[in-house]
């Protein structure tokens, strides 16, 4: 995934017109804690001051109408809200999401992404110090939700980091029981959903180790995985990859991160493996977000990582991870 969404601002819903190593024990089987999602749509909470929204007025006032009418796709649909840093007033601004996010009668989603070694040290290296840093971390994320609904994408990449061997060692058993605490801890929140990162299924193929790595990791007390997080790959995939997962986890249910993949994923070229995963041309935005997916295993079809948001400074022009591109978001809505 190696992508940094930046953090935005919050404030209250306002009308929008429409709104990504060593072989690990085979796991036993477990189930988790999530009910099926009922037969009504659950609507998801959209930022009134995402980036996407300051672009359709910039461009709307510049005279590019059409491409703030394809951009205004991405304004009014609801993203995850990353929370990728430890400066004061993080717990905050997750108080605040959740509160205008109850108000408005939706359901915010969250991604948790501050774990210690994150990354590798690439586009998105950082997150915490030390695990007692991640831990006081946590606890203040969870504390913010209280009893709101919500939804919460736990660490993306951290597990598949540990099966690619980037972290290993004492340093892999540190994360596999800082991402158990950090479910525990989250899922004390009585509104909270909590789905613990799995990957996507060009990275680690096999699901065999997968599953065993996520049980390890505390999945069986999660309310599933997530699969697909910043990543390409087509949904009709993801809901096969996960479903392998799935049954090795006793009948595990799932999200996917279906912000980017409408065209699927780019060519893998030998001569830059980066372009595969790292804003790739020729993408497109995928299913929009709703908890109808026709699926019997797959709770939500998300937009996980923000469309328009950079993988990192890895193509010409591109800018740091997680800043908005407006070039590459109207390049997206309009494939």
């Amino acid at each position: 995934m190696r992508t940094l969404p930046a953090l935005c601002g919050l404030a209250a819903l306002v009308a929008l017109g429409g709104c990504t190593a060593d072989p690990s024990p085979q796991p036993s089987p477990t189930t988790t804690a999530s009910a099926a999602p009922s037969s009504a749509a659950e609507e998801f909470y959209v930022e009134p001051d995402a980036p996407a929204v300051g672009q359709v007025v910039t461009w709307t006032a510049g005279g590019r109408a059409a491409d703030a009418a394809a951009v205004r796709r991405i304004a009014e649909s609801p993203a995850a809200v990353w929370f990728a840093d430890g400066e004061p007033g993080y717990a905050d601004r997750a108080r605040a999401l959740v509160t205008a996010a109850a108000a408005a009668g939706r359901t915010p989603v969250l991604v948790a992404y501050y774990v210690p070694e994150r990354d590798c040290g690439a586009y998105s290296g950082g997150g915490a110090p030390d695990a007692a840093s991640y831990r006081t971390w946590i606890a203040g994320l969870a504390g913010a939700l209280g009893d709101s609904r919500a939804i919460v994408v736990l660490e993306p990449d951290a597990v598949t980091h540990v099966l690619q061997g980037c972290v290993s060692g004492p340093s892999a058993e540190e994360r596999y029981t800082l991402l158990s605490e950090a479910i525990s801890t989250l899922k004390a929140a009585p509104g909270a959903r909590v789905y613990l990162d799995g990957g996507n299924p060009s990275w680690v193929r096999d699901v065999d180790r997968v599953a065993a790595a996520l049980v390890k990791a505390g999945v069986k007390n999660a309310d599933g995985f997530s699969l697909n997080v910043a990543n390409f790959e087509t949904t009709e995939a993801n809901v096969g990859y996960g479903t392998k997962i799935s049954d090795r986890l006793g009948g595990a249910r799932f999200v996917i991160d279906t912000s980017r993949n409408g065209n699927g994923p780019a060519a893998v070229d030998a001569r830059d493996a980066e372009g595969h995963w790292c804003n790739p041309e020729g993408r497109a935005l995928g299913p929009s977000p709703t908890t109808q997916t026709g699926e019997a295993l797959v709770d939500a079809y998300l937009w996980v990582k923000r469309p328009g948001e950079s993988d990192g400074e890895c193509r010409a022009g591109a800018p740091p991870a997680g800043q908005w591109w407006p070039e590459y978001a109207l390049e997206l809505a309009t494939n």
